[in-house]
């Protein structure tokens, strides 16, 4: 294994920036890309008449792994150190992806797309690689790069799963168990370790309930400081789900959009997002504090929210992004000020807590939402996204009393 990353090593720091990068965008075009070929690949292995009870069975079975092996991956890192979760996670996702491009039956489908939520689950890895190599001035620049790469990934992942696909359903799989294969690579070879391991002589026993998921859920429950971020992030979760859900069926709805110029509103909503969140969220920060860069953007997104639930034409959706986007600036400052919340030797455990309320999101929210959009469709479709505003204005208090400072010496955190 590589020695730890040197404090001063700025050009080897950057580097392993780029890498973890690489490895977040890789992650979101993998969960991307199987959206546009889903439903013909479903339909060639199962010939069913309908195939959503099937996507929906899939969607959830990709979230609940996530939801189960983030806090399990990030307490790893701490005892492990990060680079060797990372390598596995990649190795494993390369493999899947090939399982996933020759696999002749659903529940193999079912089994790789079960290993890729695992694999994905790396997330929290990489959230904690960034806190370990950053200080706390850079957390908040470098969070919002984190999140814009996420973004970018899944711009690029349903574009190139519709590309490859029309020349065959397998091809995307191959595609990106070869990309997967390339930042392994590059991660072996150009990934230091950024927090050295604990050392085998003054390393615990190792306890094999360390690795139930729940363990730290209710090591979160016990610190009650840690209970109202976690709740936080859950929120911010639930209420980005509702345009994975609702997004098409409204457009077409309200606007009669086809699927062009639903690919079209999504893919100048990942542009404008990927902008905001690279270049804004350190400036923010710097000029009003976390907190306030918090409800800046749930304020920004609020506006937005408003609009879109009135509009009646389609040229206002496309206005009103740059504002929308904006709302996406809260989501690092509330990752920077996390980050202070815990000591250094419980990041990994911590950040995987936070990945898990985010799945945890992503498997119970969806239902939820669909059912609102199904009962309010033939009056008001736009009456949705007041669903969501009413999500943010629950966590608005939340976020009125977080601490802006480390509740404990560093040593002692956590």
């Amino acid at each position: 294994m590589k020695n730890p990353l040197p404090a001063t090593a700025s050009p080897v720091r950057q580097r392993a920036l780029a890498v973890i990068f690489a490895t977040v965008v890789l992650d979101a075009i993998g969960i991307g890309l199987i959206f546009p070929i889903l439903p013909a690949l479903l339909q060639e292995v199962t010939h069913a008449a309908s195939v959503a009870p099937y996507i929906g069975s899939m969607t959830a079975l990709y979230a609940l792994m996530q939801l189960i092996f983030a806090p399990v991956l990030g307490a790893l890192s701490d005892r492990l150190g990060r680079r060797p979760v990372l390598l596995l996670s990649l190795a494993g996702a390369a493999v899947n992806y090939l399982f996933l491009a020759f696999a002749p039956s659903l529940w193999m489908l079912l089994l790789g797309r079960a290993i890729a939520g695992l694999t994905s689950a790396n997330v929290s890895v990489a959230t904690a690689y960034i806190t370990d190599i950053s200080a706390q001035g850079t957390r908040a620049r470098r969070f919002g790069l984190l999140n814009a790469m996420f973004g970018a990934g899944f711009i690029i992942g349903p574009v190139l799963g519709g590309a490859l696909g029309d020349y065959g359903l397998r091809l995307p799989f191959m595609a990106a168990a070869l990309l997967n294969t390339c930042n392994l690579l590059l991660a072996w070879f150009a990934l230091p370790e950024s927090r050295p391991p604990v050392r085998p002589s003054t390393r615990p026993a190792w306890d094999l309930t360390a690795l139930n998921p729940l363990r730290p859920l209710r090591w979160v429950l016990a610190k009650r400081r840690l209970l109202p971020i976690t709740l936080i992030f859950f929120a911010f979760s639930a209420a980005g789900e509702v345009y994975g859900v609702c997004w098409a069926l409204w457009g077409q709805d309200a606007f009669g959009w086809n699927g062009l110029w639903i690919g079209l509103s999504l893919g100048a909503f990942g542009v404008c997002q990927a902008l905001a969140q690279a270049f804004l969220p350190g400036p923010a920060v710097r000029l009003l504090g976390e907190r306030a860069t918090i409800l800046a953007g749930v304020a920004c997104a609020c506006v937005a929210l408003v609009v879109m639930a009135f509009a009646s034409r389609s040229w206002m959706i496309f206005a009103i992004m740059p504002v929308f986007a904006l709302g996406g600036i809260g989501a690092p400052a509330l990752q920077s000020l996390a980050t202070r919340q815990v000591a250094d030797d419980r990041q990994g455990q911590f950040q995987g807590v936070l990945a898990s309320a985010v799945s945890l999101a992503s498997v119970l929210c969806p239902l939820v939402f669909s059912s609102i959009y199904f009962g309010v469709r033939a009056h008001w479709p736009g009456a949705i996204w007041l669903s969501v505003i009413v999500v943010y204005a629950a966590l608005v208090p939340l976020v009125l009393g977080l601490p802006l400072a480390s509740t404990t010496p560093a040593s002692s955190r956590g």
